[in-house]
């Protein structure tokens, strides 16, 4: 039987250029310690600094995603105003504050039961979202006494308008899988217990597409939320020029042109 550490852990496996990245302290409902946020920050990095990686999966042991911050432990650095990620790192919130590096590669979440504060934050600055029917979420740091800084407060309104984000910021309900999917929180739900495998199939999905390709493509698509479609659509030559004279390109066609899948390198 595996051990778990009382401060939880961040466990990694990686299967065929997708990187598991799974929270690991199911006792406590997976509430983030110092420790694990640190981990977690690591382990965005791995993905982002590994050339054989493709794809992150984020997930969590037992029956919850994350019930949020572990406060106790937690509230010495709000009060001090300091981060559990290390400086240098890519920040899992993928919110580009100074000193912390963005994320590249897609990131899937799979997410379970309980998904509150932290959790939704996670979820909301990945990509691709895949939830079961039996979620749990609620943003609410106001019965807290707290704000949601962690990019609720940015990427709920940018989601689902300033009303539905408002609704559920400002009351910290608790609302469903089908909520969460009118929104566009998440993009797909399934029945409890296959979260795991859907989003592991779309990571694989995506990686076996040409990886330049896929980040590039993920980049303008943020670029365009962020600055605007004007700002990412000057980028559209000069990209296509980068992409279009490599390895990757060139296989591209000549698997049209050979009727066969395509064989990418990343380069």
């Amino acid at each position: 039987m595996t051990t778990i550490h009382p401060e939880g852990s961040i466990k990694l496996e990686v299967r065929s250029g997708v990187l598991l990245i799974g929270i690991n302290r199911p006792n406590k409902r997976n509430g983030f310690t110092p420790k694990m946020y640190r981990e977690l920050g690591e382990a965005y990095t791995q993905l982002d600094d590994d050339p054989s990686l493709r794809v992150g999966v984020l997930h969590a042991f037992g029956d919850h995603f994350t019930a949020g911050l572990d406060l106790p432990t937690i509230a010495p650095l709000m009060q001090r105003g300091e981060k559990a990620v290390p400086l240098g790192l890519v920040d899992p919130l993928n919110l580009g504050m100074e000193g912390y590096r963005r994320r590249t590669k897609p990131m899937v979440v799979a997410v379970q039961g309980i998904t509150y504060t932290l959790g939704i934050e996670l979820m909301l600055a990945a990509d691709i979202v895949v939830a079961s029917d039996d979620c749990r979420f609620s943003q609410l740091e106001v019965k807290r006494g707290i704000m949601a800084t962690g990019g609720a407060t940015l990427r709920m309104a940018e989601r689902a308008g300033m009303g539905n984000a408002l609704l559920h910021l400002l009351t910290g309900d608790e609302f469903g899988s089908a909520e969460a999917l009118r929104l566009n929180f998440v993009q797909r739900v399934v029945p409890a217990g296959q979260q795991l495998k859907e989003a592991l199939n779309i990571a694989q999905a995506i990686a076996a597409q040409a990886p330049m390709a896929v980040v590039a493509t993920r980049q303008n698509v943020l670029k365009a939320l962020e600055q605007g479609p004007l700002v990412a659509m000057y980028e559209f030559i000069s990209v296509q020029k980068t992409l279009a004279n490599s390895e990757d390109a060139k296989e591209g066609l000549q698997s049209f042109i050979e009727k066969r899948t395509a064989r990418f390198s990343g380069k």
